[in-house]
């Protein structure tokens, strides 16, 4: 029996929680379709096919993430932000595995004009305001931010990680290690004409 009450976030929703369960690379109008009691050609009115299937489930990572992080670090600032930041971070992509591969794709798949209402990388950006980075820095603050945090988090969900030392004290580590980079981050790029180790901002 078909499902009633089906719309675009219904369908939305039920391609994220086959990512998470499934994996994002296996995710399908079939197989979305037949969890939702429907014939997969009528989820074309509600979805611009596999593409915007995965695009909606790329938001729906993003704007998690992004909450998750958001909520994390109300009332907090500096060092204990980014901290509270990562812990998010790991969290949200322990949770929803499909989701945080599909937001990894999210430029590609949403293309101009389609933005998570709330954009981690905005959060990110505001949490690092608390450092005193010049605004010239922020991109390539949150860049080495993200990178580091995806590469652990990536490895740690691929099994990458087969020592025995504690992988939660790795990770906290990682996270002090960019404390303290963020607390020194210097005010232009190497190469411009500062001193090494130069931190003055104007």
């Amino acid at each position: 029996m078909p499902r009633a009450g089906l719309t675009p976030a219904v369908v939305a929703e039920e391609a994220a929680r086959l990512s998470d369960e499934e994996g994002f690379d296996s995710l399908s109008l079939a197989a979305v379709a037949k969890r939702l009691g429907v014939a997969t050609p009528s989820l074309y009115k509600h979805v611009d096919g596999l593409r915007g299937l995965r695009r909606e489930v790329a938001l729906l990572g993003a704007n998690g993430i992004g909450e998750e992080v958001q909520r994390a670090t109300v009332g907090r600032a500096g060092p204990e932000a980014l901290r509270a930041t990562a812990d998010a971070y790991r969290r949200y992509a322990h949770a929803h595995p499909g989701r945080y591969v599909a937001l990894q794709q999210l430029p590609v798949l949403a293309g101009a004009g389609a933005e998570p209402a709330t954009d981690p990388v905005r959060v990110l950006a505001a949490v690092l305001s608390g450092f005193g980075i010049a605004e010239n820095q922020a991109v390539h603050a949150i860049r080495a931010l993200r990178s580091a945090l995806h590469g652990f988090v990536d490895l740690e969900t691929r099994g990458g990680f087969g020592l025995p030392e504690d992988v939660d004290q790795s990770y906290a580590l990682l996270v002090e290690g960019f404390v303290r980079a963020f607390q020194e981050w210097p005010a232009t790029s190497p190469g411009t004409g500062a001193a090494p180790g130069d931190t003055r901002r104007g």
